[in-house]
């Protein structure tokens, strides 16, 4: 049976962490702007640094999984 709960979790984190799309941190003059579809070098560090951290809360400390077959 394949463990599909890594992947749906990081796919996911992923559209939701993309830069711009929901919000985006830090932003251009402000400190988090909402649906601008921008993006800068420092967002996307600070993004992929969130994005690292609540994948390996998901992963390690809450050990999901999803099985399917």
């Amino acid at each position: 049976m394949a463990d599909w709960g890594p992947v749906i979790i990081a796919v996911v984190l992923f559209v939701l962490l993309s830069p711009g799309l929901l919000f985006q941190v830090p932003a251009k003059g402000r400190i988090a702007e909402f649906g601008n579809m921008q993006t800068s070098g420092a967002s996307i560090f600070v993004h992929s640094i969130i994005f690292f951290a609540l994948i390996t809360i998901f992963l390690i400390a809450l050990d999901v999984h999803i099985y399917a077959g």
